[in-house]
């Protein structure tokens, strides 16, 4: 097949890159340094040839916004850059498949345990919400053109040299200053990121909606404890639950000038996880456990 990734940079999308130009014509997107360079959210893509299959893996990763901009950028790379994207490919022919990567954000959830994907999509935050506007757009002109249409809805990517949250984890464990809080109880729903890239062929020629998750959901507390033991570090300490929402309560006060509030600790200590027996049933998902692979990996 002829395939084009676009995101090929990315965490993601170097693992896709990695796992798919194995048995296939790879051509890859990126804003440096690959077979297309461009930026998506401010221009339209002039392709040299039609593809079979094309996955859709950049964006704007998840993170907090600090200002009105960083809203804006959001809309501009999640958004504009996928209409860009889909005009591009208009103009050399349609292809016959495309795979989109989503995000679990779009279901607008801090808390929940096996959140299905028929699950109301109430995304609030301008990170989930510019996934699920370009979820919407891509699922109208799939069907428009008759493509078979993937949205792949993913948590926590683990693998190496993690980015966000796993990687910020990471330094902390390395200088020793990682701590967990309430015992680390609160379970996540995670999947190894060369996992997901190696399903992308058999979902593509399927097509459909899917949660992907290594099924185990892993706490705060197994998470740092495997990276600590691979990594022979010392155990991380505990802050009691009780002293964490005491902080929590002074950024209630401080508002915007205290890093934490008693909302994100409730997020922290939470459990969120989502159910992928969708993909397990129809296409015999069955991912490694990310825990077991810490044992015997590092990242």
């Amino acid at each position: 097949m002829e395939i084009l990734v676009t995101g090929a940079n990315g965490f993601l999308g170097k693992s896709i890159v990695n796992e798919l130009s194995k048995d296939n014509t790879l051509f890859s997107l990126s804003r440096t340094s690959r077979d297309y360079s461009i930026s998506l959210d401010v221009d339209i893509p002039r392709f040299n040839q039609k593809f079979d299959l094309v996955i859709h893996a950049a964006g704007k990763a998840h993170s907090i916004p600090k200002h009105s901009l960083d809203k804006k950028q959001f809309f501009d790379v999640n958004v504009t850059g996928t209409l860009n994207l889909l005009k591009g490919l208009e103009t050399v022919g349609v292809p016959k498949q495309f795979v989109f990567i989503s995000s679990v954000s779009v279901y607008g959830q801090e808390i929940g345990t096996n959140i299905k994907e028929e699950h109301v999509l109430d995304a609030q935050d301008p990170y989930g919400l510019s996934k699920l506007k370009a979820e919407e757009i891509i699922i109208k002109w799939c069907e428009y053109h008759n493509v078979v249409c993937t949205i792949l809805r993913l948590p926590l990517l683990v693998g190496v040299n993690p980015p966000g949250n796993l990687g910020a984890m990471l330094r902390m464990i390395e200088k020793g200053y990682y701590f967990n809080i309430g015992g680390g109880k609160a379970k996540k729903s995670m999947v190894l990121v060369d996992d997901v890239a190696s399903f992308i062929p058999t979902v593509a020629a399927v097509g459909g909606v899917f949660n992907l998750t290594d099924g185990f959901h892993p706490s705060f507390k197994e998470l740092s404890l495997s990276i600590i033991l691979r990594k022979k570090k010392i155990k991380p300490l505990n802050m009691p639950l009780f002293l964490v929402k005491l902080v929590g309560y002074v950024g209630d006060l401080l508002g915007d000038r205290f890093p934490i509030d008693s909302l994100k600790i409730k997020k922290i200590t939470s459990d969120l996880t989502f159910d992928d027996t969708k993909a397990r049933k129809l296409l015999g998902w069955n991912p490694r456990s990310v825990l077991e692979y810490l044992k015997n990996n590092n990242l």
